[in-house]
C-alpha cells in the first residue's frame, strides 16, 4: 500500500469514527485533489482555532476551488464543519474538512 492509500485508509477510519457520513469514493477524490499537502504534518490538518487558517480555507478552497462567493454562507459552513469534527479533535484532517465543506456548500459535483 502506497503512502497516499495509507492516508486515505486513515481518513476513512476517522470518517467512520466521527460518524461524518462521507462516502469512501468522495474522500478518495478530495484526498487526491489535495496532492502532496497531505504528506506534510502542518498542512494535513485544519485548525479551527486559527482565524488566519480558516480565512485561507475560505479564500483558496471555498472561493477558488468550489466557486462559492457568498461569504456568509462560507463562514456558516466552516463553523458547522468545525463543530461536526469536534472542538477537542486535534486531527481535523484537511481531506475530511474539505469534503464536509464541499458537501455543506452543495459543491460535491466539483469532484465528480
Amino acid at each position: 500500500m502506497g503512502a497516499r492509500e495509507e492516508k486515505i485508509a486513515r481518513y476513512i477510519a476517522e470518517n467512520d469514527k466521527l460518524g461524518l457520513g462521507l462516502s469512501e469514493e468522495f474522500i478518495r477524490k478530495v484526498t487526491v485533489g489535495l496532492g502532496p499537502s497531505i504528506h506534510r504534518k502542518d498542512s494535513e490538518t485544519v485548525s479551527c482555532s486559527q482565524s488566519s487558517e480558516l480565512e485561507t480555507v475560505k479564500k483558496n478552497f471555498a472561493r477558488k476551488k468550489l466557486g462559492v462567493t457568498d461569504d456568509a454562507a462560507i463562514d456558516a459552513a466552516i463553523q458547522k464543519v468545525c463543530e461536526a469534527m469536534g472542538s477537542s479533535n486535534r486531527n481535523k484532517f484537511r481531506a475530511l474538512f474539505y469534503a464536509l465543506l464541499a458537501r455543506e456548500l452543495g459543491k460535491e459535483s466539483v469532484y465528480a
